[in-house]
């Protein structure tokens, strides 16, 4: 890492914020049969390892009197939920690093995803390198944003408009897999194609295990991003949404190990069958701390205020945002709005009614009344909130942030 955070707030963000990296990486390994990336999954389990250490330390030391136990507690539950969800990921990489096969049938289903990950080596001369990624503009030039960058043996994972990309920068990316062609030409890289596999080829019940194994990932990732939404809302309803996403991963888990069975069965080759349980077994246990995390606001623990701060503090921050009527967003579909490109945010859930739709798709269209649950940069919030039909307001002195709707806002 860059620089080593100093205190519990700042390591608990940078921890989230790893994690989550060293998720994206290791599913794109997959996608890209890309070991370079899978490496970096593992270089930065050392940096995790280090982090979870000083923070346990840093926990325990902050503890002065008997009554503050319960809440540090909490803390510790979720430093050791993002410790696991790391070693998922690593279990993931291992899949590209130990050769243990995945059909490419997943790899296909895989570029289907709404936002990919994407390892970019900046070439010398490139219309990338030596300028600042502000001037670069990529979220709208090519609807991805540079999430970390690894220069020589360090790693910059506090990335902001005014990081100058040099030559022979690793760019880790994140975004619309649509840009990559454009991306790799700015950079001067050798050209992609996306993966592809023969349709003529039908094995239904691998299949069934690869369309099983694909939602899983969405649903575990979106798990994750309302647990942490549950941590600094502090909002029971959203615990239970977790609750019930991870019981749902578990009965996908069990279909899934019945159909490899019976798609080993088939003749199918075998080797090609390992890494999709050890996937199927990564995406369930991210989920499981997804909920282990959302269990402290579900059975009313106590909760130490500096999860919500530092959860509010990371590289993507999480907004709650009704739609307001004759916004921009009152009757456009997601895929319309592209709020991936501008501002940059992803979308985790729309709540409708009493009913939450997990990793909504493009073709979803928001009305009046519904609430957004979204993730993405901090720079982008005034933005966002425009879109919806507010003016996102910060209050200098206290940090404090509310939605003002256009019509009221002042002047």
């Amino acid at each position: 890492m860059e620089d080593k955070p100093r205190s519990l707030k700042t390591m608990l963000a940078e921890a989230k914020d790893t994690s989550e990296l060293m998720v994206d990486l290791s599913y794109a390994a997959l996608y890209f049969d890309d070991e370079g990336m899978a490496e970096a999954v593992l270089d930065l389990e050392s940096d995790m390892s280090e982090l979870v250490h000083e923070m346990r330390a840093l926990a325990l030391l902050a503890v002065r009197h008997p009554r503050e136990v319960d809440g540090m507690s909490s803390v510790l539950q979720v430093v050791s939920a993002i410790e696991r969800i790391a070693n998922d990921a690593v279990d993931v990489s291992h899949i590209v690093t130990r050769h243990l096969g995945i059909p490419r049938l997943l790899v296909a289903d895989l570029a289907q995803a709404a936002e990919v990950s994407h390892r970019l080596v900046v070439s010398r001369g490139s219309h990338l390198a030596n300028h600042p990624l502000r001037e670069l503009e990529l979220p709208v030039v090519v609807g991805m944003r540079v999430v970390a960058i690894k220069r020589g043996h360090r790693w910059i994972t506090d990335v902001d408009g005014d990081t100058v990309v040099e030559p022979d920068d690793v760019l880790f990316m994140r975004g619309s897999p649509a840009g990559i062609v454009r991306l790799r030409e700015l950079a001067a890289a050798e050209p992609w194609e996306p993966p592809r596999v023969d349709e003529t080829e039908t094995v239904s019940d691998l299949d069934r295990a690869v369309d099983t194994l694909v939602e899983m990932k969405n649903l575990s990732e979106t798990a994750v991003g309302l647990a942490y939404s549950t941590l600094v809302l502090r909002d029971p309803a959203l615990a239970r949404e977790v609750r019930s996403l991870e019981d749902r991963l578990d009965e996908m888990k069990a279909s899934l190990q019945t159909w490899v069975l019976r798609a080993a069965a088939d003749n199918v080759e075998i080797s090609s069958l390992r890494g999709l349980l050890q996937l199927a077994e990564a995406a369930e246990d991210i989920g499981d701390q997804a909920y282990q995390m959302s269990a402290i606001v579900l059975e009313n623990e106590d909760l130490h205020p500096v999860l919500a701060m530092a959860l509010g503090d990371a590289d993507d921050v999480v907004m709650h945002l009704p739609v307001a009527p004759g916004s921009a967003a009152d009757g456009a579909s997601l895929g319309e709005l592209a709020l991936n490109v501008d501002p940059g945010f992803h979308i985790l859930a729309v709540r409708r009614g009493n009913t939450y739709l997990y990793n909504p798709r493009k073709y979803v269209v928001l009305h009046a009344g519904d609430e957004v649950l979204a993730s993405g940069p901090d720079e982008g919030q005034p933005r966002m909130a425009e879109i919806f039909g507010y003016r996102f307001v910060e209050d200098e002195d206290t940090g404090l942030t509310e939605l003002v709707p256009l019509e009221s806002a002042p002047g």
